[in-house]
C-alpha cells in the first residue's frame, strides 16, 4: 500500500515516531485547503501563506504534546486561532494610562478581533448559501443588502417590477434563514445590520 493512501489516523501515528514523510503527506493533503480558509479571512496572499505554515510548523515542533483525533477539525481550529491571533496582533494599540478614570467610564471594551473573525466567518457562510440562490434572485438580494439601493432602483436598474424585487428579497431572506438556522437569530440580524449600513 502507497503511504499517500494511508488515513489521516495511521499517518498522524507514524508523524508521532517521528516520521518526515508521513508529515509531508498531510502537509500536501491539507496545505490548499488551509491556505484557502486562512486567505478568506486575511485577503493577503503572503500572510495566508505564512499563517498556514505556521500551523503546519507548530504542529510538527509540538506533535509530542498533541492528541489529534481529526486532523480535518484540528486544522479548521488551529487556522481560526492563527487567524484571530494575526488579527488581534495587527490591531494592537498600544495602551496609555490615563489618571481621569471618570472621562473613560463611558467606552465600552470590546474584542474587536473576536467580532472581526465571527463577522467574516458568518459572512463566509452567507456568501455560499448565498450562491445556491438562482441567479436573478442572487443578484437582486446583492443590489438591496450589499451596494443598498432601493427597491424602486433595484426594479429601474433590472428592467423588472418593484413586486419582483420584493418577492426576491423576500426568497432569499427565507432561504438564508432555513441555511443558517443553526446560527442564532441575533447573529444573524446583526450581520443583516451590517450589510444595510
Amino acid at each position: 500500500m502507497s503511504p499517500r493512501t494511508l488515513s489521516d489516523h495511521d499517518l498522524w501515528n507514524a508523524i508521532l515516531q517521528g516520521g518526515h514523510s508521513a508529515f509531508s503527506i498531510l502537509f500536501d493533503r491539507y496545505w490548499a485547503s488551509v491556505y484557502t480558509t486562512v486567505y478568506s479571512y486575511v485577503k493577503d496572499e503572503t500572510i495566508s501563506k505564512e499563517i498556514t505554515h505556521d500551523i503546519f510548523l507548530n504542529i510538527w515542533l509540538k506533535r509530542e504534546q498533541l492528541q489529534i483525533l481529526s486532523f480535518s477539525a484540528y486544522l479548521r481550529a488551529a487556522g481560526r486561532y492563527h487567524v484571530y491571533k494575526y488579527m488581534k496582533q495587527a490591531k494592537a494599540v498600544p495602551v496609555t494610562y490615563s489618571a481621569a478614570l471618570e472621562e473613560s467610564a463611558d467606552l465600552v471594551c470590546r474584542n474587536q478581533g473576536d467580532e472581526n473573525l465571527g463577522y467574516l466567518e458568518l459572512k463566509n457562510n452567507i456568501d455560499e448559501h448565498l450562491m445556491e440562490l438562482p441567479k436573478r434572485c442572487r443578484e437582486v438580494f446583492i443590489l438591496s443588502r450589499q451596494q443598498h439601493l432601493t427597491n424602486d432602483q433595484i426594479a429601474g436598474k433590472l428592467g423588472i417590477s418593484k413586486r419582483t424585487v420584493e418577492n426576491q428579497l423576500t426568497h432569499a431572506l427565507h432561504h438564508l434563514r432555513v441555511m443558517l438556522k443553526n446560527i442564532s437569530i441575533g447573529i444573524f440580524t446583526w450581520m443583516l445590520i451590517m450589510w444595510v449600513r
